[in-house]
Order: structure tokens, then sequence, then C-alpha cells
């Protein structure tokens, strides 16, 4: 009993694009695989939508009774955590996580109920629709057409100790409605015209896809293992485009904000400074503000270095690798300036020689 108290339940996470990709159902070929092999699993809380192929899939797992809570003359059906925490299973299953429970819950929304869980030690397995992920809501809003009102936070999708997508083409799970697996079948024109439309479900596909990449590139990024790999590792591309002569950032940053839209990937801009930080003029902050313009106009950020009597390319390499970055983009030295003025040195020799694992483009100009 006081080993349970102290260990917390381990989270895993099924994300999809839309209803009928199939989360439930994966989620309880998963569940009844640990029962195979003698793990104690039991349904917590569970919708299968009228879905046979899904129901079929709770197979011998143990259901566990909702707690009916009744409001306004009408019965609703929550988890009843405090039977769950009484039964101790090893697993527990909850669907539905962006739920809000009915008015006279112990706790207002479901993932609570699963926090509670998973505090008291309980492992849990559950499953969610991308739009309802706070990291994404916004942008599925646009996407949907209207505002998402369950919202999941971001420090709930922090707490789980893996997240897997579950994925089907646009087209697949159009299919799918056709054939009646998802909504009866006088819905269906409906769903097709509205929520269902192609253009809807490849967005929502994508934001799934790249919000379940970027979580696995921020756990590797923190991960132990990660200090032993050499070079920049991650889901996704970085592009760090290095600028210092303000009459040539515009072009250069457009030009690598294009590569970075095109590779769908984090646009870094790097100013290296010669002075001190206490030293700056008030040029020198205008010029910090105006690059930092430039880089949100293009959905970027700035990264300020700082030379420290340290060779040009060495500066950038180094925040190269600080950044993990991918690609490197510098503009051809002039021979009428120095990149930077504050350095004879060549900095794409130098990156040349010395920048491994990351790609380098050497935008060129007319004199």
């Amino acid at each position: 009993m006081q080993e349970s108290a102290t260990r917390k339940g381990k989270l895993k996470l099924f994300v999809g694009a839309a209803p009928g990709v199939g989360k439930t159902y994966t989620m309880l070929k998963h569940a009844n695989s640990l029962h195979a092999r003698g793990v104690d699993v039991v349904i917590g809380y569970i919708d299968v939508h009228d879905r046979p192929e899904t129901a079929q899939q709770i197979m011998d797992l143990e259901v566990l009774a909702p707690l009916e809570i009744n409001f306004s003359g009408r019965n609703f059906a929550e988890v009843d955590v405090a039977g769950i925490l009484a039964r101790k299973p090893s697993v527990a299953v909850i669907d539905e996580l962006a739920h809000t429970n009915a008015p006279g819950s112990v706790r207002r929304k479901r993932y609570e109920d699963v926090e509670c869980l998973l505090d008291n030690g309980i492992d849990v397995l559950t499953a969610v629709n991308v739009q309802h992920l706070e990291t994404v809501v916004k942008e599925a809003a646009t996407v949907i057409g209207h505002r998402i009102r369950e919202v999941v936070p971001a420090s709930f999708l922090k707490r789980a100790d893996e997240v897997e997508v579950v994925d089907v083409t646009p087209e697949t799970l159009r299919q799918r409605l056709r054939d009646g697996s998802i909504y009866p079948k006088e819905k269906v024109e409906h769903a097709l015209q509205n929520f269902f439309t192609k253009s809807n479900l490849s967005a929502l596909r994508e934001l799934a896809l790249r919000e379940v990449a970027q979580d696995v590139e921020d756990r590797l990024q923190k991960s132990f293992d990660r200090q032993k790999i050499p070079g920049p590792v991650g889901a996704k591309e970085s592009i760090m485009v290095c600028v210092n002569y303000m009459g040539r950032a515009p072009k250069l940053i457009l030009k690598a904000a294009r590569m970075a839209d095109r590779m769908k990937a984090d646009l870094i801009v790097l100013t290296i400074l010669s002075k001190d930080k206490d030293d700056m003029t008030k040029k020198d902050e205008e010029r910090l503000e105006t690059l930092r313009v430039l880089a949100e106009e293009h959905h970027g950020e700035v990264a300020i270095e700082f030379l420290n009597d340290r060779p040009l390319g060495a500066v950038i390499v180094d925040s190269a690798q600080r950044h993990n970055a991918t690609l490197v983009v510098i503009g051809q030295p002039s021979r009428m300036r120095k990149w930077v003025g504050v350095t004879r040195q060549n900095p794409v020799r130098y990156l040349l020689r010395n920048l491994k694992y990351t790609d380098l483009r050497v935008v060129g100009w007319k004199e």
C-alpha cells in the first residue's frame, strides 16, 4: 500500500486527428495485449459509439460500472474514481479524455480524474482528439471554424510517459464515414460537408502528426541518451540564418524563411556582436530590434551571440550545435566589406572545415 502511495502511475496517451481514426480501438487492443501478459487491466470508462469492431475489442477485459450522477433530472455516466482506487488495478482504461464532468462530480474535468489515478500509482491508457490539446487549440479552432470549449492543458501532455498518434488518411476516414462506421447514416452527408471535409481532415492530421513529433523531439532533447548523439537530432528541421550587415538582412532572412516554410522547419536568426552587452549603443539596440521584427514577420526568433575574442566561424558552429540546427544559411562575404566588420577571417571557409552534421547554404550576392 505504501509503495502504491508513493509511486506515480504511468500515462499513455492515444492522439488522433478526428473521430473514427481508431483511437479507442487501438487503445483497447493495447489493453488486451497487456491483459494477455498477465497485467491487471480494467476499463474505467469506455464509449464505443455503437461501433461493433471497437466493442469487440473489449473481449475479456473487466469493465467497472460508471458513476451515475443525476443533474436536472438527467443521469450522467462518469468515471468512478473512488471505485477504481478501491479496485486497485495496475492499469485503467479511461476514454474521452477531454470530457467535462457533470455538475456535482468531485472533479470538473476527466483529465483531472486521470491525474488522481496517476497520483495514486495506477497506470492509465487514455485517448483524445488533437483539437482538444491546449498547444494546438487555436490553430484547430481556425481549421474547424468554431471555438473549442473542452481543452486538455499542456501540463497534462507533459505527464505522459508515451504518446502515440493513431493515423489514417483523410480519404480513408471519409470512406469509413460513408460506410456508416463512424456516425449513423442520416448524419453522414452533413458530416462530409462540414467537419469531415478533406481540407479539415488534412489540416487536423498535420496538427496531430506535428504535435506528437514535437513531443518526441522534446523528450529526446531532454534525455540522457541525447548527450551521446553527435549533431542535430530530432523530428523537425531547424534553419539558422546568420545576419549582421543590415542592408542584406531582409533578403537573407526572407530566403531562409522560404526554406523553413517548405521544410516545415523552425527559423532562427543569428546575429553576432563584437561588443559586450553593457557596451551596446542605442544604434546597436535599434539594429537588434529591427532584426527581431524581421524574424517575427517570418515566424522566427532571434539568437544573439557575443564574439568574446573567438573566431567568427567558431561562434556560428557553437550556436548551431546549441540550437540543434540542421541547416546554416549565410551570405557570401563581400569583397568590399568584412562580414560583420569585426574580423578579417572568412567565416564560410571556417564553416566548411569545422561544421559537422549540419548542412551549409551560402547565398551569393551581386556586387
